[in-house]
């Protein structure tokens, strides 16, 4: 059963148990079930599809979250070049910045069906296209 981050209560006891989260888009239930099976073990999972929901109501409850509960991992799981999915690792930095930048967030991407990490400085990177345009020619 999928279960939406926005549905989830804030101090749901399943997460004050477990305090592992993974918050994954949607269509990698459907699309990568033996990747979402792995990454799912021992994580309160957690579904977003940012073509159905704003990230502003998605990241103030995973803020609500954060603010109660000290949580030892947040896995952010997607497909990569989604210009939906990428959303979600965006919000989840933009919540690391307001609680100081201190949350333990893991981003994952999938990319022809393997698992590539995507450090944090990358996500925060790819919000600004113009350094990505400096990276990509050098200027």
């Amino acid at each position: 059963m999928l279960r939406r981050l926005i549905d989830v209560n804030a101090c749901a006891k399943e997460i004050r148990e477990k305090r592992r989260l993974l918050i994954y888009g949607k269509c990698v239930y459907d699309e990568y079930p033996e990747i979402f099976r792995k990454y799912s073990e021992n994580r309160v999972c957690l579904a977003v599809c940012l073509e159905a929901e704003h990230m502003n109501i998605v990241g103030f409850k995973l803020a609500s979250i954060v603010a109660r509960l000290s949580l030892e991992e947040i896995v952010v799981l997607t497909v990569d070049g989604s210009p939906h999915c990428v959303q979600l690792h965006f919000m989840v930095e933009e919540v690391n910045k307001i609680f100081g930048g201190n949350l333990p967030v893991k981003h994952l991407v999938i990319e022809g069906g393997e698992i590539v990490e995507v450090d944090q400085r990358v996500v925060k990177t790819a919000r600004y296209l113009t350094k990505v345009k400096k990276l990509l020619y050098r200027e």
